[in-house]
């Protein structure tokens, strides 16, 4: 009988163990539902913030919606790494407190399940879920906060904003001065408007009734229509003349030329892991070693402990009888974000004070030890043990 006989009823019951059962799918379709919402939750909550400022920008500088789209589509990302470590405790801790409520789990325990067993679909999750936070964090993450500080700087620099104020004089220009005694419509609809032009060695000035101001469709020149005005021209070597029009457009100026925006790169968080691998084994690139190396280990360490999320929310989700107040979530929440706080600190002491990567792994062992350490006392194995051992004693021959 070959190796790869023996080895074939090994795997297929390693497939087996790890095949969902009927109480794996309740489970998972459990959680899904309050994992959307509070995914969809703490995102708009991290977004809010974001939001109000890109507004400001938006209205500031002229910019279009796409524009503001764009911004938002980059940030997407960042935040969503942010926001699935939440989402999950949050779910898993849902669905075991109403669970430990209806007594879903003494049911469970009394079937054989413990509580560790009924725990690994969420485990699972977590593991899936850590996955897809590497990716994040390790891939797309880089990109887009690369894209974001790409369309926020070209959205800076949009040039002169076609917004004017009532009796102030604009100079949208060296050779150009603009003002209108009355401003409608958020600085964009002039009436009485006088406009004093020295471009092309000429001094014109001109008056209109009405004007409005806006970007041209092309987005590269600010234009303003002007409706029933005279223009007085005089280059100096001829007799002055005037000119009355009832329509007539004048490009004010054409939009800033901005520069290029950066190469990515520049930052090691603009990095994909693979890059960053790439920079410190050939030791290349204008980042600092310490920076990249900080860098990949964070990455590594916040994926790393997603999949012990479940572990702690199923943990302080358990209640004693009859208890309707748990305060297991804002402890949840406690410990979360000190555990971020905590490594974000390690990672900023590794780049800047160039100290061992032990101080961005050691929260994490110690988060990791203490999810599991807090699920194993409320299963009851700590107890277990503790009576298996009394009991080898007491049996042992004196």
């Amino acid at each position: 009988m070959t190796l790869s006989m023996l080895n074939v009823p090994v795997l297929r019951r390693i497939a087996q163990r790890f095949m969902p059962t009927t109480l794996d799918r309740y489970l998972i379709n459990q959680v899904i539902p309050p994992f959307a919402i509070a995914l969809a939750v703490v995102m708009t909550a991290l977004l809010l913030e974001r939001l109000l400022v890109l507004f400001n920008l938006l209205a500031a500088g002229n910019n279009k919606l796409g524009t503001f789209v764009e911004l938002l589509t980059a940030l997407l990302p960042h935040y969503l790494g942010l926001a699935i470590p939440a989402a999950l405790c949050v779910s898993v801790f849902a669905v075991m407190r109403r669970m430990s409520q209806n007594e879903e789990i003494d049911a469970a325990n009394s079937s054989g399940l413990s509580l560790l067993r009924i725990t690994r679909p969420y485990i699972q999750l977590g593991v899936v879920l850590g996955v897809v936070s590497f990716l994040l964090y390790g891939f797309i993450q880089p990109h887009a906060r690369y894209d974001f500080r790409a369309a926020f700087y070209f959205a800076s620099h949009t040039g002169w904003a076609p917004r004017l104020q009532p009796r102030m004089f604009a100079r949208p220009s060296s050779d150009l001065t603009l003002v209108a005694e009355d401003v409608t419509q958020s600085g964009s609809e002039l009436k009485n408007v006088f406009i004093h032009d020295t471009s092309e060695h000429q001094e014109r000035n001109i008056t209109a009734h009405t004007g409005h101001i806006r970007l041209a469709p092309d987005g590269s020149t600010v234009q303003l229509d002007l409706e029933d005005g005279i223009m007085v021209s005089d280059s100096g070597d001829k007799a002055p003349t005037l000119t009355t029009f009832q329509h007539s457009t004048r490009y004010l100026t054409h939009a800033a030329q901005t520069a290029p925006f950066r190469e990515r790169g520049e930052d090691e968080r603009e990095l994909t892991s693979p890059e960053l691998i790439r920079n410190l084994i050939h030791r290349s690139g204008n980042i600092a070693q310490p920076h990249m190396w900080s860098e990949l280990h964070f990455r590594l360490a916040r994926s790393l402990t997603i999949p012990f999320i479940p572990l702690l929310a199923t943990a302080l989700a358990m209640a004693r009888k009859r208890q309707r107040n748990n305060a297991g979530l804002p402890i949840a929440f406690i410990l979360m974000v000190s555990f971020d706080h905590i490594l974000q600190f390690g990672h900023s002491m590794v780049a800047t004070k160039k100290l061992s990567v032990l101080i961005i792994w050691l929260p994490a062992l110690v988060f990791i030890a203490l999810c599991v350490a807090l699920l194993l006392y409320r299963s009851g194995t700590f107890d277990l043990w503790r009576a298996r051992g009394t009991k080898s004693t007491a049996t042992r021959p004196a």
